[in-house]
């Protein structure tokens, strides 16, 4: 991938790499016919119990069955209902063996985890899942934006896009074909708020995030590749 794939806000990338992670883990199951009849979720298993499988559908796009195959792949890997930060970055480092995943692995947890507590529980997982897989496009966006904003503050700074890019590159980046330079991330960044930093203000807000997105061809095919995964 290079500079110009880089540059469709790495929206395929967080969504591939993702959903890649969770089926290599079987965390990501083929929907069985043969689901469990139980209306609600098995919880006796687990010390931190989900929400009522009921709550659960009304607050995502997935529906019953898709929640109990999700929540079995889930409480397979992850048998006390529970992800820490240093159990989704040994995840991704088993993934992507030759390149440093630590970082990028961080901004991703954090952005699903959405309470911010240090622990992605089942419902922020299906929350997060049923977003870039169902959400609308302005839903998606939205989601990208809290990716980028590490510090929430409701503004991407070029620091914060240069720590993302940096992320990515150091996970991938030396093993892609054309070989990126080193000031590729930087490069990506400067293009980034050419584009999106409509009153050169040197921050994006979440408004030109999602008009400039918004009128972006490319951008808006990436995010229609995924709906289908599950």
């Amino acid at each position: 991938m290079g500079i110009q794939g880089m540059e469709l806000c790495a929206m395929a990338v967080v969504v591939l790499l993702f959903i890649a992670v969770l089926k290599q883990f079987g965390i990501l199951e083929p929907m069985s016919m043969e689901d469990s009849s139980d209306s609600e979720l098995e919880l006796s298993t687990v010390r931190h119990q989900p929400e009522g499988l009921d709550q659960l559908q009304a607050q995502t796009k997935f529906t019953k069955k898709e929640l109990q195959s999700l929540y079995r792949g889930f409480k397979n890997e992850c048998p006390t209902g529970l992800v820490d930060e240093d159990t989704f970055k040994l995840i991704y480092s088993q993934f992507f063996p030759q390149g440093d995943a630590t970082t990028y692995a961080h901004f991703l947890f954090n952005a699903f985890d959405a309470d911010g507590n240090g622990a992605i529980h089942f419902e922020d997982f299906v929350v997060g899942l049923s977003i870039l897989l169902r959400g609308t496009v302005h839903e998606k966006l939205k989601w990208a934006f809290n990716l980028y904003d590490i510090n929430k503050d409701g503004y991407i700074t070029k620091e914060e896009m240069l720590a993302i890019m940096k992320s990515i590159y150091d996970m991938m980046g030396r093993h892609t074909y054309p070989i990126l330079r080193e000031d590729a991330p930087l490069e990506h960044v400067e293009r980034f708020f050419q584009k999106m930093d409509r009153n050169q203000d040197g921050v994006v807000t979440i408004d030109e995030f999602l008009e400039t997105c918004q009128k972006d061809e490319n951008i808006m095919s990436s995010m229609q590749l995924f709906e289908n995964v599950i």
